[in-house]
C-alpha cells in the first residue's frame, strides 16, 4: 500500500546540512513531485524508495537542462601500472571538494537545476545537502562496481539521496557480511532512493553493465561533506 513517508522529529530525520536558497527566477520553474514512497525493509540500514518522485514531464525537462549545462569529466583510476578509464562520466558540484579512490573532485558552483532539487528535497522530505556527485551512464557498457559511500568526510551515518533521470537501470544492494541479503531495484526516470542510518557501513551497491539496449541515464547522488578540521 502506498503512503506518505516522512520523519516526525529531528531525531528521526536523516542528517543533512545547510539550506540552499532559490532565487525568484529559479522558483518560477516549478518541478512537480510526488513525495509518496515505500520504506524498504532491510537489516542494518534505512532505505526509502520514491519510484515517482519527479513526474515524467519535469524529469525530462531536468534531464535536458542538465545534459546541456553540466561539465562532465572522464576520470581514470590506476590499476597497477595502467591508467584505466572509469566506465562513466562524472561531475561534482557543491561547497566542498571530494576525494575517493585516489581521485580529487574540485567542486563546481551549483546550477539552477541543482538548487531547485535541493529546495524540493528539503521542502518535501526535510533533507538538506551541500554537495552532489553526478554520473552519466552513456549506454549499457557504463557501470559502477560494488562500493559503499563511506568516505570519512561523509560522517558516521551519511544520508545519500540518489535521483535517476533518463533510461531505467538495475540497482543492486548486497549486505557485506550476510551476503545472502540482497535487493534489486529498477531505478526509472524520476525515481529517488534515499539511503541513511548505518546503511553504508553494512551494505554495498552497484549499477552493473547490461547487454540490453538502453539509452543514457543521469544520476545525481546528493550528500553532505563535512568541512576539513582546522
Amino acid at each position: 500500500m502506498r503512503h506518505r513517508l516522512g520523519w516526525k522529529g529531528e531525531g528521526d530525520r536523516p542528517s543533512g546540512r545547510r539550506s540552499v536558497k532559490v532565487t525568484k527566477k529559479e522558483a518560477g520553474k516549478r518541478v512537480v513531485c510526488n513525495s509518496q514512497g515505500y520504506p524498504l525493509s532491510v537489516m542494518d540500514g534505512e532505505l526509502y524508495w520514491y519510484p515517482d518522485f519527479i513526474d515524467p514531464v519535469s524529469a525530462s525537462a531536468l534531464y535536458r537542462q542538465l545534459e546541456k549545462e553540466v561539465i562532465w569529466r572522464q576520470d581514470y583510476l590506476r590499476m597497477g601500472a595502467r591508467q584505466v578509464a572509469i566506465p562513466r562520466l562524472q561531475a561534482w558540484y557543491g561547497e566542498q571538494g571530494y576525494r575517493y579512490s585516489g581521485l580529487y573532485l574540485e567542486p563546481q558552483p551549483w546550477l539552477a537545476a541543482h538548487r531547485q532539487l535541493l529546495a524540493l528535497l528539503e521542502e518535501q522530505l526535510g533533507l538538506s545537502f551541500n554537495s552532489v556527485l553526478m554520473n552519466l551512464y552513456r549506454d549499457g557498457n557504463d557501470s559502477v562496481g560494488w562500493h559503499a559511500d563511506d568516505e570519512p568526510e561523509l560522517g558516521i551515518n551519511p544520508c545519500i539521496a540518489s535521483l535517476s533521470l533518463g533510461a531505467t537501470r538495475r540497482f543492486h544492494l548486497r549486505h557485506r557480511e550476510h551476503t545472502e541479503q540482497r535487493l534489486s531495484l529498477e531505478l526509472g526516470h524520476g525515481a529517488l532512493l534515499v539511503m541513511s542510518g548505518p546503511m553504508q557501513h553494512h551494505w554495498r551497491h552497484q549499477i552493473p553493465k547490461t547487454r540490453r539496449p538502453v539509452g543514457p541515464r543521469i544520476n545525481l547522488t546528493f550528500r553532505s561533506i563535512n568541512p576539513p578540521e582546522g
